[in-house]
């Protein structure tokens, strides 16, 4: 008998595992299944030259004759996505940007030459979207504690190795920019690899730390910190999982932004490789 119970207890709690072990499977199914909002984030060069980051590629200029093709080109191209909304690295809630676009649009404003003019209100127009979207929080950017740490801890050598990659990546992508097209050039620096070599730099600076300083993983605090909080306001602006939208920002912030939308259950990545052919 008491073999019996226990047989029957064993047999009792198998059926309720197997029984939640059914459910969640079936919720996870649900989930998986169920429609989410689609992302492409695009990650793009400064057109303009502005000079905002450490390292800058040199552009031509890009309201000559041929470069406006190439954007023309490359607008039709992300039409294939067909985006609902477009998010600018612009600062969010700007005023400046909506009434900017507003003007675009009655004619009263010529585009300059940022990408987010030249891509995002140009192809937003041609879509015959009432608005743009600026997403961008600023952040610090702590460099000089890391070269101070390197200076003290005799990392000097270290540090300039890793600095003197950038100019190299930036020459490769002069070089694809001056021989073809902006799409040519937007495509290398979307593809996986040149993103995971981008990020592959920012964690190589965690090893600037020691004796109770931590530049290093400061400033990739700082990073995160900032890129979080761009993705915040990205979701901010959904509100339907019929939602394409066409981020357009920066490529140093490829890496951080793709992951974040990869890891919501509710947002689907889109990548430009799917519609650069």
């Amino acid at each position: 008998m008491k073999i019996e119970r226990v047989s029957l207890m064993t047999v009792g709690l198998l059926f309720v595992l197997v029984a939640a072990a059914s459910a969640q499977t079936k919720e996870a199914v649900r989930t998986t299944s169920a429609k989410k909002a689609r992302v492409l984030v695009l990650g793009v060069f400064h057109m303009a030259n502005p000079g905002r980051d450490m390292f800058n590629l040199q552009v031509d200029d890009v309201l000559a004759p041929r470069r406006q093709k190439e954007l023309s080109d490359l607008a039709e191209m992300l039409k294939r996505f067909q985006p609902t909304k477009i998010a600018l690295e612009s600062p969010a809630g700007s005023e400046k940007i909506r009434k900017q676009y507003e003007d675009y649009l009655a004619g009263n404003y010529s585009l300059t030459r940022s990408e987010s003019d030249q891509i995002g209100f140009r192809l937003a127009k041609e879509l015959g979207h009432k608005q743009v979207c600026g997403i961008d929080i600023q952040g610090d950017f702590p460099f000089d504690p890391i070269a101070q740490f390197a200076k003290k801890n005799g990392k000097e050598e270290l540090l300039n190795g890793l600095i003197s990659q950038v100019p190299k990546e930036i020459e490769a992508m002069s070089a694809v920019l001056s021989k073809g097209t902006i799409t040519d050039l937007l495509r290398y620096i979307n593809q996986d690899e040149h993103v995971r070599r981008d990020h592959e730099f920012y964690m190589s600076l965690a090893q600037f730390a020691g004796n109770g300083e931590y530049p290093g993983p400061d400033l990739l605090a700082a990073w995160y910190q900032r890129n979080i909080r761009i993705y915040s306001n990205l979701r901010g602006m959904i509100d339907s999982p019929d939602d394409r939208v066409l981020v357009i920002y920066g490529s140093g912030h490829l890496f951080w932004l793709q992951r974040d939308v990869f890891d919501s259950p509710d947002l689907e990545l889109v990548r430009l490789s799917d519609y650069a052919k």
